[in-house]
Order: structure tokens, then sequence, then C-alpha cells
């Protein structure tokens, strides 16, 4: 979520810390043999007028499938500033009916709380939501059915780290926490061209986060946002996307590596041979957004692996921006939630395992 929004604009951090990839985006896309192809909805999850709460946009989703249903959990914008909320349903046709809950009367309480991300931390038998309130926070729940039951917010670090201030500016933004057998990793943007990674062991999580590095950095506007890691199963290989700002709109990078600590390769990374973006999206109906912003690929599983399903069709619930008058304010701003299905051969679902190979 953009420190633009409603935070101080950064410039592009230049000095840069440690084995770093440089990035910039290119015409063909550097890694991809074939391209990703994508069918979007309408949009899906939109504000409603349901009692006292109105809202302008609903951002920054983050989708669990548990327990027979879909729990989605957003970043909601009002007259009164950005907070979060929550829906809940079993298919996604029932998605545009369902009831958005604000999560302000849960444990997370009032305030700027915006960007979740949910998983369930299987070590401890708890459901993890991480958020921004400026510095990374998080809440937890046993319950992720009972919206109430989120806990009060608590830090995942004492102070911004050198790194982060390093590019001038004490603001970073939208963390996403993903581990592996061994260590928890927190990843994380800053609108500045750079993105973060710091961890800690697994035994630790949430405790013990250090040691901030730069993975990737290029231009503000090819690493600017919303980074997302998920593991893919059976393929021995995790994935990283990155919003990126396009000539038509916002798109999403990708890259991947073999160790969440490891080197990112290019896999679909340019403007014109995105991950997701006006390049490669066509709509059920007509065209309702000119780009992919901030969302979240629905995962084959809820655990802190984050894996996806390489041999079934990718799903990226998805925030898009319908009409608006020029010059309208950032938090009037009238975005909605979408979900876009992959189509066709793409170069995450040529790692599905196969017979023989």
């Amino acid at each position: 979520m953009a420190i633009t929004r409603h935070r101080i604009l950064t410039r592009v951090a230049t000095a840069i810390l440690g084995a770093v990839l440089t990035v910039g985006a290119t015409e063909a896309g550097a890694g991809a043999k074939e391209r990703f192809h994508w069918r979007s909805s309408a949009p899906l999850i939109t504000p409603s007028a349901e009692g006292a709460q109105t809202y302008s946009g609903l951002k920054d989703p983050s989708v669990v499938y548990f327990n027979g249903a879909y729990h989605v959990f957003m970043t909601t914008a009002a007259p009164d500033g950005w907070h979060m909320a929550y829906t809940r349903f079993t298919d996604w046709s029932e998605a545009p009916k369902a009831k958005v809950v604000s999560l302000k009367q849960s444990g997370i309480g009032p305030g700027y709380r915006a960007a979740p991300q949910v998983f369930y931390f299987a070590p401890q038998k708890l459901w993890y939501m991480v958020y921004q309130s400026g510095p990374p926070v998080y809440s937890t729940t046993a319950n992720i059915e009972d919206p109430m039951s989120w806990s009060a917010p608590k830090p995942f670090f004492s102070e911004t780290p050198a790194v982060i201030k390093a590019s001038g500016q004490d603001a970073w933004l939208d963390f996403w926490v993903i581990c592996d057998d061994e260590n928890c990793h927190l990843f994380n943007t800053g609108d500045n061209g750079n993105l973060y990674r710091s961890q800690t062991p697994i035994g630790q999580f949430p405790n013990g986060f250090s040691d901030t590095k730069i993975v990737l950095t290029g231009r503000r506007d090819d690493v600017f946002e919303a980074s997302m890691h998920y593991k893919i199963a059976g393929a021995n290989a995790y994935l990283t996307l990155v919003e990126a700002i396009g000539p038509q709109g916002r798109y999403f990078r990708s890259w991947t590596s073999d160790r969440l600590d490891g080197a990112w390769r290019p896999l679909a990374d340019g403007a014109s041979a995105s991950f997701a973006g006006s390049d490669n999206v066509t709509f059920d109906g007509p065209a309702w957004s000119e780009g992919v912003s901030h969302g979240e690929l629905v995962r084959g599983g809820y655990d802190q692996t984050l894996a996806i399903d390489p041999c079934k069709p990718l799903r990226f619930l998805y925030q898009g921006l319908t009409s608006h008058a020029p010059g309208t304010e950032y938090v009037q701003l009238p975005y909605r939630l979408g979900l876009l299905t992959a189509t066709g051969s793409n170069p995450v679902s040529q790692m599905c395992p196969r017979p023989g190979k």
C-alpha cells in the first residue's frame, strides 16, 4: 500500500548494502519462455451501504481457503482514514453479496491499520495477521471464522532497521511473512525501488527478526510495492512478485529462486510481458480496471509455507481501479476487488511435476 497514499513520498535509495540483484523492467520479460494469460471477473467485493459504514474503496486483499470457505481480509478506505475489514463466502459467486465486517471493534482496535496478510502458523496453532500500523505489526486468533477474536497489535521490531533508514526516509510498508523449515522471512517494500528481507529462526517467531537486507533493487517504478512470496509445491522453487508502475497502469513482475534467502532470477518481469497486467488480462464483460494492483494468489493450503499448486490454474485476487474523476483524492479512489484466473500454459504451470520427468 503506497506511502504516497497517506505517508511521505520516498526517494530511490542510493546506498545499497550487501549482495543485491539490480533489476529493471524489460520489454520481453527476461526469464519466461511462455507468457502468462489471465481472465478477470467483474468486481466481486465492493463497498456497500450497510449500516453506518461508508467505504470509498476496498484494497490490499489477503485470501485464505479454510474449512470450506474463502476468508478475505482487506484494507478499507473511508473519510476517517484507513482500516481493515473481513468477509467470508463458500463460492466466488457469493462474494458480491457477502457482508463486509469492520475489524475496528476487534482487538485490533481503531487507528491506522492496512495491508493485511493472513496465514496459519502451525507450530503454535494460531492464525497470524501481519499488517502495517506505521511499522510492521501482527495480531493472532485461534478462530479465523470469528472476526472479533483478533488480538491487539504487537510490533515485530523495536526500531526501524538501519538499512531502511538509510534510504533517507523512515518508511516501510506491505509486510509479508513466509517460512521454510528453518526460518521465517519478513519481506517488505518501501516505494523506493528496494525489496527488503529480514529473518528469524522459526522457533523464535514472531520474535527475533533481524539481518534486514536489500534483495532486489531498481528504479522506483520497477520495484514499487506489494511484494508477495510463495513456495511452488513440488518444484523446489519459490516465487516472488512485486508491483510496478507501467505506462498502462500497475502490473506485477516475477522472479524465482530455490531458496527464500537465495538469488532471485527473472521469470516474467517486463511491462509488455508481465506476470499480470494490462498486457495479458482479458475481462469477462467490460474492462473495468486499467491495471493489476495489490493482491494475493489463492494458495493451495493455509499454513506458514504459503504454497501454491502449479498443477492447478492460478487464481489472483487483486485490487482494480474503476473510472473516477481527475484529481480524486487517494482515499476516495474507487478501488474494488476482482479475481484473475490463469488460462493456458504459463511458466508456473510448467513447474507441475509430471510422471517420467
